[in-house]
């Protein structure tokens, strides 16, 4: 029988965009499992005038889609509440701890609070104190602070923003969300790894010539090109997303599947990321931005002519590279990454590219690749080389495949889901820690730094390729090249 919990969230930035497509309908699934039913409650904040009666009417209209019946989506939209708050009026906050304090007692949540930070990171650490001098941090039952990304936009601005929580909660209370640790297909490399003899043993240094990891959009910037033009590729995406897949890719194996354990063999992957020279600086890492294209018959525009973008922009739009780590497992491989707009397809994917074999038939063979695709597809495949029917002795690469449709048919929990099932849990394994932070922008920041300067140069690419050329040269220097090719549809 499923073990419901008890809490009170409170949503910071409750009538935003993310509340409603991502934090209302994971809640909502959680309610249809059994996970939340009586013992709990939602207190939407933001500065909207809304009413409770208004309230439920978004959230019902955002669950519209999940809802099996109109009388179970009501009644767990029964348990939420607005209340129009101003978050650097310490006067606000007093109407929040009332309501807090009638909503526990209601719904019995044996005082465990689970505050969602769904705004920009400016607000993060004056929200965070206001909770603690308001008293609406009672230390009754947990209490838990759940911030989106992105946590800064250097290092300096990460510690700053971590030294205004630090204050308030302690490491083990906050909750760095990326959610892209929720999705199935990254869980599984766990799995893939540590319970299979096969890959266990043979993965590192010894038998792994390189990993590829891919972050691939098909879209450009769109409504998003103001913010964007102040991130770029790289903060947008590497910093986050591809160093905590590559930390997965890289770690130890745990002495126990425990999230103590876990994190453990992370922050030391972190640590270990090489620290490049000023000149490897220059090598590994690559950037680009996309100008116009043609894509089965429409016309894409350049990135300097999105709106909201500077027309003499140097944001780069792709950035690729090679990391390494310094480990006895890894010390040598590349770990090369790509992430880019405009390419030419959409897919998120990990390449695991074995060393060859010597080769007994006359002619070399093909490297297997351990593929694991996380979207859109979900699944894994394992290239071989066996024979091919026939009379005469060929060899060719055989493609042993699995791909999961538990998305679809709802088996498979969508990321906010599974972060906020494993918040409730205090599971903090697939959320950042601070150490993790820390050490991915001290390198960043020197890429950064680098790339302002016009110390590397912006290569541009055509919309719909899957970036600039450099990026191949650079596998090229290793002997490698990239697995995923897909054709562009002109």
């Amino acid at each position: 029988m499923t073990e419901q919990k008890q809490a009170l969230f409170t949503i910071f930035g409750a009538t935003g965009d993310l509340a409603k497509r991502k934090l209302y309908p994971s809640l909502f699934r959680l309610f249809k499992k059994g996970e939340l039913a009586d013992n709990f409650a939602v207190i939407g904040t933001a500065r909207r005038p809304w009413t409770n009666e208004y309230y439920r009417e978004v959230v019902l209209e955002s669950i519209k889609d999940l809802m099996n019946s109109k009388t179970e989506a009501e009644n767990f939209a029964s348990h939420f509440y607005y209340q129009s708050h101003d978050v650097s009026d310490s006067s606000h906050y007093v109407n929040l701890k009332d309501l807090g304090e009638k909503l526990r007692k209601q719904y019995k949540t044996a005082g465990n609070q689970v505050f969602f930070l769904a705004m920009a990171p400016q607000f993060f650490g004056t929200i965070a104190e206001h909770l603690k001098s308001e008293n609406i941090l009672t230390g009754e039952g947990f209490e838990r602070i759940v911030i989106e990304k992105p946590f800064g936009t250097s290092y300096d601005t990460a510690k700053s923003l971590n030294d205004s929580l630090v204050k308030v909660f302690s490491e083990e209370q906050i909750f760095r969300i990326d959610h892209y640790l929720g999705k199935e297909m990254i869980q599984n490399i766990f799995a893939i790894r540590f319970g299979n003899l096969i890959f266990d043993n043979l993965w590192n240094r010894d038998f792994i010539d390189n990993i590829q990891i891919t972050f691939a959009e098909r879209l450009g910037v769109e409504e998003r090109g103001g913010y964007y033009d102040h991130s770029g590729a790289l903060r947008d995406m590497v910093q986050n997303h591809t160093l905590q897949l590559l930390s997965l890719l890289a770690m130890d194996k745990p002495a126990t599947f425990t999230k103590d354990a876990i994190r453990a063999e992370k922050i030391k992957v972190f640590e270990q990321l090489h620290n490049p020279t000023d000149d490897e600086l220059k090598k590994f890492f690559i950037r680009g931005q996309y100008h116009s294209g043609t894509i089965e018959g429409k016309k894409d525009i350049s990135y300097r002519s999105e709106p909201n973008v500077d027309p003499e922009s140097t944001t780069e739009t792709y950035a690729s590279g090679a990391f390494f780590v310094d480990s006895d497992r890894f010390r040598g491989v590349p770990f090369f990454f790509r992430t880019g707009k405009r390419l030419t397809q959409k897919g998120t994917m990990v390449n695991v590219v074995f060393k060859q074999t010597d080769s007994i038939f006359g002619h070399s063979l093909q490297p297997n690749v351990l593929t694991i695709y996380i979207q859109p597809n979900e699944g894994f495949s394992l290239s071989i080389n066996g024979k091919e029917v026939g009379e005469k002795f060929s060899i060719a690469p055989i493609s042993f495949d699995y791909e999961t449709d538990a998305t679809a048919t709802g088996a498979s929990p969508e990321p906010y889901e599974k972060l906020i099932f494993d918040v409730l849990n205090n599971d903090s394994t697939n959320y950042s820690h601070w150490h993790e932070v820390r050490a991915s922008w001290q390198l960043i920041d020197r890429i950064e730094k680098l790339w302002a300067e016009n110390g590397a140069p912006l290569y541009e690419y055509k919309s719909g390729s899957m970036g600039p050329t450099a990026s191949d040269d650079l596998l090229a220097d290793y002997g490698a090249e990239w697995v995923w090719k897909p054709e562009p549809k002109n």
